[in-house]
């Protein structure tokens, strides 16, 4: 049992080991811009709004198969606000708020790489995952969570300072489906309180990062 035990252990290695060599750790820092978000269902379901541009940060981990093509989950994160008007109640009427907003994303994707020169390495790619919005209302004090499904298109440009780190330069488009609206945002804290109409989420980001080969 002890033998078995340690052949395990010794193969598990040999495997992670393999593996490694075949992985990166990307780490990006980027620039979102404004995305403009608003819905008129009715004129007592209505939002216009804004989520402003910030700084985002994030991580992934990628593993690359033989034909140049990465394999990559990755964490995205956005601290940002929200200045909105909106009517979720008749008898309120218009109203505005400044909400703070953090938006997540973990995505899983494909990215697809050509080696030009040795140092020079332009990829482009596809992602898919959730985008999870955490969102508080300074006027009421309401706190809430939504999780929406969430795409993502990139592109950009590796440059390698050495065999094991590049300097990367990427822009990319990350949107989330019908992630603004409904008592999520506007809810006043009653049952069935908030409007019910939906905007979908375009994000524009342009930035870098490192990517770190472990081979």
């Amino acid at each position: 049992m002890k033998k078995l035990s340690l052949i395990f252990l010794f193969s598990l290695c040999l495997t992670i080991s393999a593996m490694a060599q075949n992985v990166r750790l990307n780490g990006y820092a980027a620039y979102v811009f404004d995305d403009a978000v608003d819905s008129y269902y009715s004129e007592t379901d209505y939002f216009s709004g804004t989520i402003k541009g910030g700084f985002q940060w994030g991580a992934g981990i990628e593993y690359l198969l033989p034909s140049q093509f990465g394999i990559e989950l990755t964490y995205l994160r956005q601290d940002t606000n929200a200045p909105t008007d909106y009517i979720s109640n008749p008898v309120q009427g218009l109203q505005f708020a400044n909400f703070d907003l953090g938006i997540n994303y973990i995505m899983l994707g494909g990215n697809k790489y050509v080696k030009v020169k040795p140092q020079i390495e332009p990829y482009g790619g596809l992602q898919a995952g959730v985008a999870i919005f955490d969102l508080s209302n300074p006027v009421n004090n309401n706190k809430s969570n939504s999780t929406k499904f969430a795409w993502g298109l990139k592109g950009g440009v590796n440059f390698y300072a050495s065999p094991k780190v590049a300097i990367k330069i990427q822009a990319s488009l990350l949107s989330s489906v019908q992630a603004v609206g409904g008592t999520f945002y506007f809810g006043t804290g009653g049952t069935g309180a908030g409007v019910g109409s939906y905007s979908s989420m375009l994000q524009f980001v342009i930035g870098g990062g490192l990517t770190v080969n472990l081979n």
